[in-house]
């Protein structure tokens, strides 16, 4: 017997066992047929992440994306699918939308956004500076509708949510200032309620949400919730929307938002 001969069990019992690796890593990752699927930008932190780790805790298959994997380690750890994603990049959300192309998807929840600039007096603001806002905040989630409602016609839930917020309501300003905030949320409620009526006889459900006063990068210590608390309220409220829900504005207890 020679040298191959005698390597040869040690060669196949070695691919075998790398290839059961293999297989197993790739059936964790898996997404199951009986679950919904949801797909979350913006989710390396704040209450995208906070959103991602409750929908896969709740049994969710969950798609998280960011904009830099290197800033996604903690997003990474929750055991989601991570991609990489820049809403205000066309052919970004192209790519993604690509390699999604036979993915069903139930929801789509735009949470990515900004803060953006702002001053305090009129005369200070940088009006040039606002496109980014509009970029991310509005354009963005405009954007990500547009690419995946193909995928989300496959789901059953057929919902898009978008995190807004009550300075977004024309009605509840009575403060003004952080024209470029509110001003690209008021733009994503308007294309929320147009998108409530265009796709309202093929099944779809669009709704705004306000997550409440956050304690996130963008706000502070004194806001009024953690990202753990917005998130388990939002989760209740996104999870029981339906159709009779569609081209609502809700906060994250339910209750309507005026717009």
């Amino acid at each position: 017997m020679n040298l191959f001969q005698k390597t040869l069990p040690c060669i196949f019992l070695l691919s075998v066992i790398i290839i059961s690796q293999v297989f197993l890593a790739n059936e964790s990752l898996a997404f199951s047929n009986d679950k919904q699927t949801i797909l979350i930008t913006g989710a390396n932190r704040g209450i995208g992440l906070a959103l991602a780790e409750k929908f896969k805790n709740e049994g969710y298959n969950v798609i998280a994306t960011t904009r830099k994997m290197e800033k996604a380690k903690a997003l990474s750890k929750l055991g989601v699918q991570v991609e990489i994603l820049d809403i205000t990049n066309q052919q970004s959300v192209n790519t993604l939308r690509d390699k999604l192309k036979n993915q069903q998807i139930d929801i789509l929840l735009n949470n990515a956004g900004v803060g953006g600039h702002s001053t305090r007096e009129f005369k200070d603001l940088d009006i040039d500076r606002l496109g980014k806002i509009f970029a991310v905040n509005s354009l963005g989630a405009l954007r990500m509708s547009q690419a995946f409602i193909p995928n989300l016609d496959k789901g059953s839930k057929k919902l898009i949510a978008s995190i807004s917020s009550r300075m977004g309501s024309i009605t509840e300003n009575g403060s003004g200032g952080a024209m470029g905030y509110r001003a690209s949320k008021t733009a994503l409620n308007s294309f929320n309620k147009s998108l409530s009526l265009e796709f309202a006889k093929q099944g779809f459900s669009f709704v705004v949400l306000h997550p409440g006063w956050v304690k996130t990068d963008m706000t502070s210590e004194e806001a009024t919730y953690s990202t753990e608390e917005s998130a388990a309220n939002l989760f209740k409220v996104i999870s029981e929307l339906d159709k009779q829900d569609n081209g609502k504005f809700y906060d994250l207890h339910g209750k309507s938002v005026a717009w």
